[in-house]
């Protein structure tokens, strides 16, 4: 697998799976109706660095940013967002993108990277604490569950 930086002519190959991910409500905080135009200014913004992941057939399986997730004098402590093509979870493409990006964070002189809000049912879950993440705390009842009703929403850190 390749994992390089993104191209804007990357986004119509990310698109389906992001729409597929985001309108199933269960992972996501943003909203399930993102029209795709609003998607593209959200993940392919020029303020991120976006990466995709290409199987060996030049498919785009996978893509992440990595942003600062506060300004100033907070600056060095990175946000990411991951987004696995569904078809392909659990083949280890979210870990091998996951450490890239944890590399590239490090590299860029991030202290630490935290997630803001995953949602504690999401089976990614495990894959961070595996990576190193620690849920620094939990809104209880923060995200309504389609399947599960209000969960927590789980706020994740690592240094780096």
């Amino acid at each position: 697998m390749l994992i390089r930086e993104a191209s804007p002519g990357d986004w119509p190959r990310i698109w389906p799976f992001w729409h597929r991910i985001v309108a199933a409500g269960e992972t996501y905080a943003w909203d399930p109706g993102t029209s795709e135009e609003a998607a593209r200014d959200l993940w392919m913004n020029p303020a991120k660095q976006v990466y995709v992941v290409e199987d060996d057939d030049g498919a785009v399986v996978a893509s992440a940013y990595l942003t600062p997730n506060y300004g100033g004098a907070a600056a060095r402590i990175a946000n990411a967002g991951f987004m696995v093509d569904p078809d392909r979870a659990g083949r280890g493409v979210g870990r091998l993108l996951a450490g890239h990006v944890l590399i590239r964070a490090r590299d860029a002189g991030y202290r630490g990277m935290v997630f803001n809000a995953v949602v504690e049912t999401n089976p990614a879950v495990a894959l961070w604490a595996s990576l190193g993440f620690t849920i620094l705390g939990t809104v209880p009842e923060a995200f309504d569950h389609p399947r599960h009703g209000p969960v927590g929403l789980h706020i994740m850190y690592r240094a780096l």
